[in-house]
């Protein structure tokens, strides 16, 4: 696997070796020691998995305070624009966001540290997306950051008329509303 720290400390990008003949193709997803050896120890408990289609935009998650959850997430069918946003007000990258298009095909993988909003855009026909967590889902920790802020200015590459949003990301709070980590 090749690891690659992205613009904004903390973030990776994991890319696997993957070994292709015709039968198809052979990958590890997941190589604990690897994955200490670059990035550090995380413990994941939970393996989460969405399918959505194209123009659903999920995000941006996550989780308030003790509550708060790494990611490790990927794409096994389809593709995604993927997008992380750093909420920790200590950071100097504090609101700034990293992008990337997670596939089928590119098989790449987007660490993403607890502190961070989350979320991703179906552009393809569907998408079945998955992820591992360390920490357990809290619904009373569970908060969102607005897409469409414009302190953020991420450009999401589908008409914001074919967005199909869920009635809480439709209402999240703008990122001086948001709840933030230190």
């Amino acid at each position: 696997m090749r690891f690659t720290e992205t613009e904004i400390d903390g973030v990776w990008l994991i890319e696997p070796n993957v070994f292709s003949d015709s039968r198809g193709y052979f990958m590890e997803s997941f190589k604990q020691d690897d994955f200490e050896k670059h990035i550090g120890e995380v413990n994941f408990i939970q393996d989460n998995e969405s399918k959505s289609s194209y123009g659903v935009l999920r995000g941006l998650h996550y989780q308030k305070g003790e509550w708060s959850q790494a990611k490790l997430v990927r794409v096994i069918k389809g593709e995604v624009l993927d997008v992380a946003v750093d909420l920790r007000q200590s950071s100097p990258t504090f609101g700034k966001h990293v992008v990337m298009l997670l596939s089928e095909d590119n098989k790449r993988q987007l660490y993403i540290p607890r502190g961070f909003a989350h979320g991703f855009l179906v552009l393809s026909d569907e998408a079945i997306f998955t992820y591992k967590v360390d920490n357990k889902y809290n619904p009373e920790a569970e908060t969102s950051l607005a897409y469409n802020d414009p302190a953020l200015n991420i450009h999401w590459p589908v008409a914001e008329s074919s967005l199909v949003l869920s009635e809480k990301d439709s209402l999240a709070p703008l990122l001086k509303d948001a709840y933030l980590f230190k």
